[in-house]
């Protein structure tokens, strides 16, 4: 099994739970992705180019879907959380319940009209 696969399937729930779900979005939205496993997380390139990550805090207890190029988004804006970042910025789960498909699809889809634009909105 590969490492990206490892990190969804041995995390305790609730955490396991929303990674599959949001895998699942991810995948079955943009199908060209390809799943890595970088900097310890898993790591979705689209076109060679970095598109998202999951990075499941079980201290703090919640789930990112962080969005590479995030500066260049133009919906959603108010879903997405920076928690002191400069740039990145994410959508935040505490609970499998909490996921809406419909926005994450459309911030996916957004995302990928973006992908080529580079991290730093310029």
């Amino acid at each position: 099994m590969k490492p990206a696969e490892n990190y969804i399937l041995l995390q305790p729930e609730p955490f396991r739970g929303i990674l599959m779900e949001l895998q699942v979005l991810v995948e079955t939205t943009v199908p060209e992705v390809r799943l890595d496993y970088k900097y310890k997380l898993p790591f979705y390139y689209l076109n060679d180019k970095p598109f998202c990550y999951f990075n499941a805090s079980r201290k703090k207890g919640y789930v990112d879907l962080c969005l590479w190029n995030s500066a260049h988004l133009t919906v959603h804006l108010d879903k997405l959380v920076t928690d002191g970042r400069k740039v990145m910025k994410s959508l935040r789960y505490f609970a499998a319940e909490e996921i809406d498909g419909a926005i994450v699809v459309e911030l996916l889809n957004d995302a990928k009209s973006v992908n080529h634009k580079g991290f730093y909105k310029k």
